[in-house]
């Protein structure tokens, strides 16, 4: 479709989907894509325009009600072309590509000056034991803990997490949305592991996991439309193994320090923004 006339604009995460199910079946030619944070809905034609808008203000008021089947709701998506879709998680995919960069350079045994260049404190090698200086302005070393990962079970299962909790995120809220919430949670996730820990080199995306474990919990409480809510088996199984690591049995088994401060500050700090979000969407009013 050439560029239409806009009807609508609504947050990121509002679900659209039923309104565009109606208008498929009453042959309305439409699409929907993202612009900065909010979806907009475009019609073909002007005379449209105020059609579609009295649509959905009858069903946005209730008076209008729409049931879709499991098959509407993929021939709905498909004809609108939503680049959320073909693009997919670009953000999460970055972030994993770049965690797997982090693997290597620990795994390839590079130098240490430069993996130096990407913990929270920069270290030096003095004889059999390590010092540690000062951040300084380097402020990137906040965020790039995030990417350091010391062993292959440590990169597998923190993508595999990313991915499935990051990219529900993202497809939802958008991708300025998802990026903003990694270097939220990645900083409050590392500045915790550092301030409880004390200066070492720690490192690896389970504080981000973890915050985006707390977001998609808290959020979609709050806010159902956007759909993400872990489910229970999920839930029990992060917070399950966050309490072993926090009671030390994970190191008695023999899989080596955890960062529990920061398993725990990445949580919170989901949490925290996951409800706040979630309550400013719903105080929002729709197509605003």
């Amino acid at each position: 479709m050439a560029r239409g006339h806009v009807v609508l604009r609504v947050p990121a995460g509002d679900d659209l989907l039923p309104f565009l199910v109606l208008l498929q079946h009453r042959r309305v030619p439409h699409r929907v894509y993202e612009s900065g944070g909010e979806q907009v809905l475009e019609v073909a034609e002007a005379a449209q325009a105020d059609r579609v808008m009295a649509l959905y203000r009858a069903w946005r008021a209730g008076e209008l009600r729409i049931e879709i089947a499991p098959r509407e709701q993929a021939s709905a998506l498909a004809p609108n072309d939503s680049p959320r879709s073909r693009l997919s998680a670009p953000v999460t995919v970055v972030l994993m590509a770049l965690s797997v960069a982090g693997f290597l350079l620990v795994y390839l045994r590079a130098p240490m000056s430069w993996l130096s260049l990407f913990t929270f404190a920069p270290f030096t090698l003095q004889g059999e034991s390590i010092g540690f200086g000062r951040m300084g302005a380097e402020y990137w070393r906040l965020i790039t803990p995030a990417f350091l990962h010391f062993g292959w079970l440590h990169i597998v299962f923190n993508s595999l997490w990313l991915w499935e909790l990051g990219s529900k995120v993202e497809r939802t809220l958008g991708s300025v949305h998802m990026a903003g919430l990694f270097f939220t949670i990645a900083l409050v996730s590392n500045a915790c592991q550092y301030l409880f820990g004390g200066p070492s080199i720690f490192g690896g995306m389970s504080g981000v996991v973890y915050g985006l474990l707390g977001f998609s919990f808290a959020g979609a409480r709050l806010q159902p439309r956007w759909g993400f809510e872990p489910s229970r088996p999920i839930m029990l199984l992060m917070v399950g193994w966050l309490v072993l690591c926090m009671v030390g049995l994970v190191e008695v088994l023999g899989f080596g320090a955890i960062a529990n401060a920061a398993h725990l500050g990445g949580l919170l700090a989901g949490a925290a923004l996951g409800a706040g979000m979630a309550l400013l969407s719903r105080a929002r009013p729709p197509g605003s």
